[in-house]
Parts: C-alpha cells; sequence; structure tokens
C-alpha cells in the first residue's frame, strides 16, 4: 500500500477552478493506477477520474469529461486533478486513491485511500 495525502479544496464559485493534489509515500507509486473519486452528502462514493501507471493512459467519468484533467508527477510521487469550469454539484468531498496497475472506475479496486479534501463550489 501508499500513503496519499491530499490537499487543494476549498471554496470556489461556479465557473472557477481548483487544482487538487496527492502525495504518496511509498516506492509503488510509479506502478500503481490512480485515481480520484468523490462524495457529496448523502450520496455514494463515484468515480471522477483514473490515469494508469505510466501516464499515458487516463478515463473520465462523464460528468468530468471535458472540465477535469488528471494527471501525475513521478519526480514529486504526486497525482493532480485540475478543475475547471466549476459547478455547484461538483461540490463534494475529493478522495485520491491507488490501486493495481490494471484498476477502472470501481471503488473496490483501490486499496490506498488518502483523508479526502472538502470542494465547495457555490453558485
Amino acid at each position: 500500500q501508499v500513503q496519499l495525502v491530499e490537499s487543494g479544496g476549498g471554496l470556489v464559485q461556479a465557473g472557477g477552478s481548483l487544482r487538487l493534489s496527492c502525495a504518496a509515500s511509498g516506492r509503488s507509486f510509479s506502478s500503481r493506477a490512480m485515481a480520484w473519486f468523490r462524495q457529496a452528502p448523502g450520496k455514494e462514493r463515484e468515480f471522477v477520474a483514473r490515469i494508469n501507471w505510466s501516464g499515458g493512459s487516463t478515463y473520465y467519468a462523464d460528468s468530468a469529461k471535458g472540465r477535469f484533467t488528471i494527471s501525475r508527477e513521478y519526480s514529486k510521487n504526486t497525482v493532480y486533478l485540475q478543475m475547471n469550469s466549476l459547478k455547484p454539484e461538483d461540490t463534494a468531498v475529493y478522495y485520491c486513491a491507488a490501486g493495481r496497475s490494471g484498476s477502472g472506475g470501481e471503488w473496490y479496486e483501490y486499496d490506498s485511500w488518502g483523508q479526502g479534501t472538502q470542494v465547495t463550489v457555490s453558485s
């Protein structure tokens, strides 16, 4: 497993942008698929975006396509989620997760989770 710490959440107006960061510790970062999930109050945790171990393949939920970009920086053991054109419905706690190289969009495919960072989008 890897240890994950998210940062970068906050309060932003609709239409604004935020960049979330997830710092990973552990030597296995470069071999893991990394993903972002989110959970709004009263709702189930949902998949947002995933990047594979090499950074060459990304996958997004429909709600994130065209607005969010996931990336990773190996030298810093960090994965990012750039969020643009934010909407009030993007309000949630955002979680970073690490899984095996073939992990996709299901939460149970990931075995390491961060503590989450709150994103609030005001209308």
